[in-house]
């Protein structure tokens, strides 16, 4: 994992499209705070969204935006409640014209061996993670593209600033195999 560089002006911007979707997209949720529920967004070619709708081209922020093969994160609003993110993503496909998918995700982390003291019963297991004295808080951006790129992002709430944010291919394998599903075939 290495730290996203922030927008200081001696800060090497990204131009990869799908790195800088995901960081835009990371930014909005941060946005607004923490104690969030999974939110998943659409990935679409922006360009192809600006010629469907033209007023949308005034919104665009920079040369980013105008990049071949920028991506634009489209929120999928009022999706359903579950308990499992899996089962929600095991629900969803997404049509030929969403060029990748996005997932927003919390989690609480502990230090590697602290699960084997944890309860075995799921609710017991989550009050003791909660209470657990060496518990991190984190947020998860995980973001594919059909053409199999993926990147993942990571927050923690103790550093919650743009500038440590964390970014990887490989931070959430699960979660990255499965935001991939919902785009094949």
């Amino acid at each position: 994992m290495v730290p996203v560089p922030d927008s200081s002006p001696d800060a090497v911007p990204t131009t990869e499209p799908l790195t800088v979707a995901a960081l835009e997209t990371e930014r909005h949720v941060a946005a607004s705070g923490w104690d969030q529920n999974p939110r998943v967004f659409a990935l679409v070619d922006t360009a192809a969204l600006v010629a469907a709708e033209p007023a949308l081209a005034d919104s665009l922020d920079g040369a980013a935006d105008r990049a071949p093969g920028a991506l634009t994160a489209i929120e999928q609003e009022d999706l359903p409640r579950t308990s499992s993110l899996e089962s929600l993503l095991g629900r969803m496909a997404w049509p030929e014209t969403v060029h990748g998918a996005a997932v927003a995700v919390e989690r609480v982390v502990i230090p590697p061996g602290a699960e084997r003291d944890l309860p075995e019963d799921p609710a017991e297991a989550v009050d003791a993670l909660a209470r657990h004295p060496q518990r991190e808080d984190v947020r998860l951006l995980v973001a594919v593209h059909r053409d199999g790129r993926s990147v993942c992002l990571l927050r923690q709430r103790a550093h919650d600033q743009n500038d440590r944010v964390a970014t990887g291919e490989d931070i959430a394998p699960g979660l990255v195999h499965a935001l991939r599903a919902t785009l094949e075939d």
